[in-house]
């Protein structure tokens, strides 16, 4: 494979670097977690600016045309940062579910906003009791007149207290567990019936339980083909896997450099910790993976556009997989370097730890992936 970049994606990391160095310094990310919000609107106005907000999606809807190495570029260095502001919910969820089942109209009306950092988008798909099963829809969508009613429960749904309009999953035909019956459908985020109870997430973003009582939308609220949204869903949620995938690998190698400066600077027994053939063997071994994740985090940027889904699948779950099992060791051996202090709010290496530990179990943890590829290669 080829990994070098052409010039304009060189300038998209250069970028999103940038932006990192100088405004996502740890004091700086510290006073934005205070917010209400969870994230800074100005500087989500900013990734509108800088046309950052447009890199996953197509040309054809309005986007700048990104495939996942694009997306990978940002979200490696978001990662590094710690990045905040609602990217993967509003921009990889919500921006490729309208990208890619969303008919003209309503692409139309939604993408120059979210491009343009005007809308925000949260994706409801996630049931209790699922376990990671897409497939697994509870939620209910009734004919109503023209349109629809909706009724159900999103517990865990990215973003969903700061958006303007929701996209959930809700069954108009089949069992809770059939492949075949499910639907998305636009929801306003003041539409009567909506409830939605905010939460902070582990690793400081938000987050919401979102209840749907009898919420009524109109047919032109239906995302899709009505009743075959599952290829869609699975589609969308792949993408923002290797999305956060990356984001992983770059919090993975901050975190490795951190603790080798660390180990440089603390001293016991009157010398630096980093002189112990211990603590040296543990950072080669921190290194090991992080070069390892690397490789995988650039695997998966390349074959997750892969329009064949069996393809697309295995490269996403051996790259979730692995760097599950690669970011819970990074993050732990990083703990153990630093000593208690690791795991204070005042320094950023517990922060990492959380945002990393999160990552094992978004979209899938690690014993999901295995026997999810282990199926598409029998």
């Amino acid at each position: 494979m080829d990994f070098s970049l052409t010039d304009e994606q060189q300038m998209v990391r250069d970028s999103v670097e940038r932006f990192v160095e100088k405004d996502y310094q740890f004091e700086q990310r510290l006073k934005i977690l205070d917010r209400p919000e969870g994230y800074s609107k100005d500087h989500w106005k900013n990734f509108g600016g800088l046309g950052w907000l447009g890199i996953p999606l197509p040309e054809d809807v309005g986007g700048f045309g990104g495939t996942g190495v694009e997306t990978m570029l940002v979200m490696e260095s978001f990662g590094r940062g710690m990045v905040l502001e609602p990217y993967v919910a509003t921009v990889v969820l919500g921006g490729k579910a309208l990208a890619l089942g969303g008919n003209g109209a309503q692409q139309k009306a939604l993408v120059p906003g979210l491009i343009e950092g005007e809308l925000q988008l949260a994706f409801g798909f996630a049931e209790q009791g699922g376990r990671y099963d897409l497939a697994h829809v509870a939620t209910r969508a009734e004919k109503s007149g023209s349109g629809y009613k909706l009724s159900g429960t999103k517990p865990v749904v990215l973003n969903a207290p700061n958006a303007d309009k929701l996209i959930v999953s809700a069954r108009t035909g089949g069992g809770d567990s059939d492949a075949q019956g499910i639907s998305l459908f636009l929801v306003d985020a003041d539409a009567d019936g909506l409830g939605v109870k905010p939460y902070r997430l582990l690793n400081g973003t938000l987050g919401g339980e979102v209840s749907l009582d009898g919420v009524r939308v109109t047919a032109d609220a239906l995302l899709g083909e009505e009743n075959n949204a599952l290829p869609l869903i699975e589609r969308v949620v792949d993408y923002a896997t290797a999305a956060v995938c990356s984001d992983a690998y770059g919090a993975m190698d901050a975190v490795f450099r951190r603790t080798a400066d660390y180990v440089k600077t603390r001293k016991q027994f009157g010398v630096p910790i980093g002189s112990f053939q211990v603590i040296q063997h543990a950072l080669v071994d921190m290194f090991v993976e992080v070069e390892q994740a690397r490789s995988m985090s650039y695997m998966v940027s390349m074959k997750v556009d892969e329009e064949d889904a069996d393809e697309r699948k295995r490269a996403v779950s051996a790259a979730k997989a692995y760097l599950g099992k690669a970011s819970r060791f990074v993050g732990q051996e990083a703990i153990q370097l630093h000593g208690g202090i690791g795991m204070t709010d005042e320094l950023d290496i517990g922060h990492y730890f959380r945002r990393l530990t999160m990552f094992d179990n978004l979209f899938g943890n690690r014993d999901h992936h295995v026997e999810r590829f282990a199926s598409l290669t029998q």
